[in-house]
């Protein structure tokens, strides 16, 4: 049984790692804000360039390297988000499984599997595993920038514009030795946390590259030339053309696409970080709790030890009085 002593020293090594958790809760709760924040600021631009590039669909073909799946593809890029650092629940387990088993269904599927891993955690459980890692890049999971996840956006572009057949150019965080050229890949797909909620984030798989055009059934409602019920589409003229466009946009269309994944992540990782030091914090004052009780506990019993020695001992020296 623990002495007075002991428990006052665990009482107080709680506490002091509650004022930690609860210092960790309070920040990872502003840094939600400010996610959501940047998310939202760039959602104009993400809404306009959706509506460019749905008025180019309209006018092209949809010929395009990216639009389509490619016939013998035999690699695949895979692309693990996970957080720099840790306290942050289940979060980078969950993406790592999820990764996991992304990477057995490609293999099942005759495909070579790249990774490629942002965080350090991420890279940690590779390298710790001995498993391969063609490119890592760290040090903003927390607070990715347009600047900072630039050589990562670019490589999953490039690479897989140049294909298996071929090979893409080398970029910062690639783990070939600097200026050589590495493979490219047929397919590239994206393993990230989505943010569901402040309590609610769900580790998915997104596939990038090729991208996947969504055709839609639309209801035309016939109506009297003569009124003017109804809204009135401009046709539109591209200059250039809308097939050169479509060639320039694309790329542009995907690395904002992956870059608001990153951001997503970013509040993901804030918003499971606050559960799970809100979590903690609950737990230790629950046991600090349960400590105090226990010594207040000890200490009683010890003081009531304590009297009735005394009065045993009154007692004892009354009866040695009498006896003389």
């Amino acid at each position: 049984m623990a002495t007075l002593r002991e428990l006052r020293d665990r009482i107080r090594s709680v506490n002091s790692t509650k004022k930690i958790t609860k210092a960790q809760e309070l920040i990872a709760t502003s840094r939600i804000t400010k996610a959501q924040q940047r998310v939202a600021a760039a959602q104009p631009y993400a809404n306009e360039m959706q509506d460019v590039m749905e008025r180019l669909a309209a006018a092209t073909s949809l010929d395009h390297p990216m639009l389509h799946e490619r016939e013998n593809g035999k690699v695949a890029a895979m692309l693990v988000v996970t957080s720099d650092r840790g306290m942050a629940g289940g979060y980078n387990h969950n993406v790592l499984k999820k990764a996991a088993e992304l990477e057995k269904m490609l293999i099942e599927s005759g495909y070579d599997v790249v990774r490629y891993v942002t965080g350090g955690k991420g890279v940690t459980h590779y390298d710790f595993r001995d498993q391969e890692i063609a490119g890592a890049w760290t040090g903003w999971s927390q607070d990715p920038s347009w600047e900072g996840t630039h050589d990562v956006r670019h490589h999953m572009i490039r690479g897989f514009q140049a294909s298996s057949e071929g090979e893409a150019v080398w970029r910062e965080g690639l783990r070939a030795p600097e200026g050589q050229s590495v493979i490219g890949f047929d397919q590239v797909h994206v393993v990230y946390t989505k943010f569901v909620s402040m309590l609610s984030q769900e580790a998915t798989v997104h596939q990038l590259l090729p991208i996947e055009p969504v055709f839609e059934d639309v209801e035309f409602e016939q109506e009297d030339l003569l009124t003017t019920s109804g809204n009135v589409q401009p046709d539109m003229d591209f200059e250039p053309d809308a097939e050169t466009l479509m060639e320039q946009l694309l790329p542009a269309y995907v690395s904002r696409s992956l870059y608001s994944i990153f951001l997503e992540a970013s509040a993901a990782e804030s918003a499971s970080r606050r559960t799970a030091m809100k979590n903690a914090t609950d737990n230790a004052t629950e046991l600090a709790g349960e400590l105090s009780r226990e010594a207040n506990q000890l200490r009683q019993a010890k003081i009531t030890q304590e009297i009735t020695e005394i009065i045993g001992g009154a007692g004892a020296l009354s009866g040695s009085g009498e006896s003389d």
